[in-house]
Parts: C-alpha cells; sequence; structure tokens
C-alpha cells in the first residue's frame, strides 16, 4: 500500500512521516510511506495525505506550484475514492473559502468556511495552542476507532472550519465553543489537530486511517 504524503512546501514532513512509519509498524499495516511532490507519485498513491502549517494562501498557492498536483488529487481522491486525510491547514484547503487575510478558494470538497477563532471567553489566546481534549458527534467514525471520548490531541491554530452540513463534523474541541477537531465526508476526512504530535491518540488515528476502507 503506498501512501504519499504531499511535499508542497508547507508542514513538518519529517515528523509526519515518521508518525506514520511508526503507526504503520505497530498496526501491522504494509504500508510504504513516502513524502512526495510528483502528481504521478500522487496518481499511484493508495492513500494521500495533505499536512499544512502557516497561512491558508500560502499553502493553496504552494499546492498549486507543482506541475499538475491539484488535478493529479482531485481525480484520486474524487474520482478514484482513495482515502484522503489533511491535517491542520491541509484539512481546511477541502472548503470552499477561507478568510485569513482575505478572501480565498480553497478546494471545494467539503462545503464550508475557513474563519478566525473567536472564543467566547475573552481569556483564552489566539493561537490556540497545546493539549485539548475531544469530543465526539453521534454516530462516530472509524477513524476514531480505539480512541477515548475526550482523549487528548495537540491543536496550533488560529482559524477553524466551519462546515455547510453539520454531519461533515465527527469531532469537535472545546475552545470557547465547539471547534471542529476530526471533519469527514465519504473517503475524504481532515484533523485540526496533529496527529504526528499527539502521541497515543495521534498514532491510532494514523493506522485506523492506513486500515480505512470507505
Amino acid at each position: 500500500m503506498k501512501v504519499a504524503i504531499i511535499d508542497y512546501g508547507s508542514g513538518n514532513l519529517r515528523s509526519a512521516a515518521k508518525a506514520f512509519e511508526r503507526a504503520a509498524a505497530e498496526s501491522g499495516s504494509k504500508a510504504d510511506v513516502r513524502v512526495v511532490a510528483d502528481a504521478a507519485e500522487v496518481a499511484r498513491a493508495d492513500r494521500i495525505v495533505l499536512p499544512g502549517v502557516g497561512a491558508f494562501a500560502d499553502c493553496k498557492q504552494g499546492l498549486e506550484s507543482l506541475p499538475g498536483m491539484v488535478a493529479a488529487v482531485d481525480r484520486a481522491v474524487r474520482e478514484r475514492g482513495r482515502p484522503f486525510l489533511g491535517i491542520c491547514v491541509g484539512m481546511q484547503l477541502l472548503a470552499t473559502t477561507g478568510f485569513e487575510h482575505g478572501t480565498h478558494a480553497g478546494l471545494g470538497w467539503i462545503p464550508g468556511e475557513v474563519k478566525a477563532l473567536a472564543p467566547a471567553d475573552p481569556a483564552l489566546k489566539i493561537p490556540h495552542m497545546g493539549w485539548n481534549t475531544i469530543e465526539f458527534r453521534a454516530g462516530g467514525h472509524p477513524l476514531l476507532a480505539g480512541i477515548a471520548h475526550r482523549a487528548h490531541a495537540y491543536f496550533v491554530h488560529s482559524y477553524a472550519m466551519s462546515c455547510r452540513d453539520p454531519a461533515d463534523v465527527v469531532a469537535v474541541t472545546d475552545y470557547g465553543g465547539p471547534v471542529a477537531a476530526l471533519i469527514a465526508h465519504e473517503n475524504m476526512a481532515g484533523t485540526q489537530f496533529h496527529p504526528e504530535k499527539s502521541q497515543a491518540t495521534g498514532l491510532r488515528l494514523i493506522a485506523n486511517f492506513l486500515a480505512w476502507s470507505p
């Protein structure tokens, strides 16, 4: 099974790759994890991961700067049904529109908008940085199998995704109000938290992704 982690100049790729390799080894998955910047390699992948650190527009521009990459990912995920996981800004790029430093088009795969965090408690600092609990919405999801309700995960973000369909939000965290922590729609999923930094919780989610058959 080929797992492509897309290198478009954004994200802690070494950390992400090591986490996927460890999760694969510990779960017995025969995953060949590769960091790639070539659209042809993404087209051949069985699973695709889009990490992301930084601003929405910069990440989108970085992805578009790789020749043929957006089209290759779109075909692999939306036409061929390859399982997809976006991490942090990689998740936010699934939205229709992002409002970080202007108005920017996302990939539009999961209808929604990415807006600045606005916690009800003014004492809460922005960015939201550190460990916080994740709470499952009704129905759960295969990516959460074996993860305890209110398990801790590691967040670093100033913006969050608001999905048009509430059913696409399968877990939330509380930061002065509910914030989408895990979204999923068909074969596409995304975490606002960083599974590669979330220790046992993150490794279990990655292992679940490697075994996921949406």
